[in-house]
């Protein structure tokens, strides 16, 4: 279980196939804290640490990852976001994120405002999924509140610090991002179509 707050940003440093997986292997701050078998979010993918050296760690993610999210994009030297799993003792500071990436969104618009930035996404309407205005929406793994919801676009805007401290800052049209939708509304939506 994640915040979608974002704790820091790691840079690719290796990428290798085997087989149908990808492993990843990430430099951050955060990798003399971690464990083998941790959770950790990577641009809000839950993914498992399978290695810790030199300050680098890595990760394994599935076909069935690479098909759902933005993860076979990246190359050597991308930036991540990175967020390890809340503690429950901890205050909830985004939303409850669970990791599990619904599908992707392509980005069809990117303004710079006076103090903040705007973007509007666009995704697939057939897997069902939704966006409510002022509700809740994972991009990349960054808690944020929806704006201009409609159909099968929506729109967030983003404050200074958040574009700063995440990879955010590299989304423009076009950019492919990874979507969580809010996990209350996912069952509303479900039970509705009952």
């Amino acid at each position: 279980m994640f915040t979608g707050i974002i704790e820091t940003l790691g840079t690719v440093t290796d990428l290798f196939s085997e087989q149908g997986n990808l492993h990843l292997t990430i430099d951050s701050g955060l990798a003399h804290e971690l464990k083998i078998d941790q959770s950790i979010a990577h641009n809000g993918i839950c993914l498992t640490v399978v290695a810790i050296a030199d300050g680098l760690h890595t990760v394994t993610a599935i076909e069935e990852t690479l098909n759902k999210t933005n993860l076979s994009r990246l190359q050597v030297g991308d930036k991540v976001n990175l967020e390890r799993c809340m503690r429950m003792n901890d205050r909830l500071d985004g939303h409850i994120v669970q990791g599990h990436v619904d599908q992707t969104a392509v980005c069809i618009a990117y303004r710079e405002l006076d103090g903040s930035w705007e973007y509007t996404f666009e995704y697939d309407p057939l897997a069902g999924n939704v966006t409510v205005e002022k509700g809740s929406v994972c991009v990349n793994g960054v808690s944020l509140t929806v704006v201009n919801s409609v159909q099968n676009t929506f729109s967030v805007a983003i404050i200074p610090y958040t574009y700063e401290h995440t990879n955010l800052q590299q989304v423009r049209e076009g950019s492919v991002v990874n979507l969580e939708f809010d996990v209350i509304g996912k069952y509303v939506a479900r039970l509705m179509q009952r």
